[in-house]
């Protein structure tokens, strides 16, 4: 009951803010050429949601960070929305990504991970950073909460093509870390978050934030799933190399959609937060990113190596078809 009531609260609070706004955030794939044309670039907001198809363990989808991505996505296109003058195109989501979680453990192929490398993410990215600044536009934020550090590094590397070279702004906002930072209370006791640990994939949070959005689409059985926390990346590195380890880490168990509405809740509104002070001329440029941060951690460096070796191989086998076939 009490997790009930907490939903209800949020679904009161949270829902009512997300729908979308009728006939001012432009889907671009509704759009004609007129209808592109008479857009304001100097006003429009153009809003990436990003994914990758990751697999997240046995309860939750493929495509559980797009899902959390075209969330935040709706909700700072409607912040944008509240300031006047504004419009707000939103492309589809791009369901390509870099390094999977089961890389993590070195495990390089692990479905339903399917995910594309560094050098072709960056580059897909930069295709279209350089598409919307040949056009005009002049404001973007990309929306990408996939935590791998070379799938960020190929994000914000095109949104500084993109502000160098189209005296705009292209902005990974999701790789940038926040000065402050919302933090909801999902009443945990410290047995619980014990089971948890460090919650960074398909655990509590992830597990929550789909039972807010796409119940429909989680196992039932992650009610009884066995907890397996790690208290840093180490840890987790151990923990996803092991034998049989199912694709998650954390407790999958205290799942709920309560708790799952809080977190999109509160990240929505940092994120909006700081889309509109970018849009009102922040320097955003000095404020520390994710994957520099990542970096000066050596067990991610690790298997960030494991998975770089990899994309090497298979982009050899690539390469080694495309020259026997005369297409290089």
């Amino acid at each position: 009951m009490r997790s009930m009531l907490r939903l209800s609260a949020f679904v009161c609070g949270c829902l009512s803010i997300a729908q979308p706004a009728p006939a001012q955030i432009l889907n671009l794939q509704d759009l004609n050429v007129e209808q592109i044309q008479k857009l304001d670039r100097s006003r429009t907001a153009v809003v990436i949601p990003a994914g990758i198809l990751e697999e997240h363990g046995p309860y939750l989808p493929a495509f559980t960070d797009g899902y959390v991505n075209e969330y935040l996505a709706r909700r700072v296109a409607e912040s944008i929305l509240a300031m006047p003058g504004w419009t707000v195109l939103m492309f589809p989501a791009i369901p390509l990504g870099d390094g999977g979680a089961n890389q993590i453990g070195k495990k390089q192929v692990f479905p339903p991970t399917f995910h594309v490398h560094f050098s072709t993410l960056r580059a897909v990215y930069m295709d279209i950073a350089a598409e919307l600044g040949e056009s005009g536009f002049r404001w973007v934020f990309v929306i990408s909460r996939h935590g791998a550090q070379r799938h960020q590094q190929a994000l914000d590397q095109a949104g500084d093509f993109f502000t160098d070279t189209y005296n705009g702004k292209m902005v990974h906002l999701t790789g940038l870390v926040l000065t402050s930072q919302t933090r909801p209370n999902l009443s945990l006791t410290d047995a619980e978050q014990s089971q948890n640990g460090l919650d960074i994939h398909g655990g509590m949070s992830e597990t929550s934030e789909m039972l807010f959005l796409h119940p429909e689409l989680v196992a039932p059985g992650y009610q009884q799933a066995r907890p397996l926390p790690g208290s840093d990346r180490r840890q987790l590195v151990d923990r996803a190399a092991s034998a049989g380890w199912p694709g998650y880490f954390g407790a999958p168990a205290l799942g709920e959609a309560w708790r799952g509405a809080a977190l999109l809740d509160a990240q929505a509104r940092d994120l909006s937060d700081l889309a509109n002070q970018i849009l009102n001329d922040l320097n955003y440029r000095p404020l520390p990113r994710k994957a520099d941060q990542q970096l000066q951690d050596a067990a991610i460096k690790e298997h960030n190596d494991a998975g770089d070796a990899h994309a090497r191989v298979i982009q050899g086998k690539q390469s080694s078809w495309l020259r026997g076939k005369g297409l290089q």
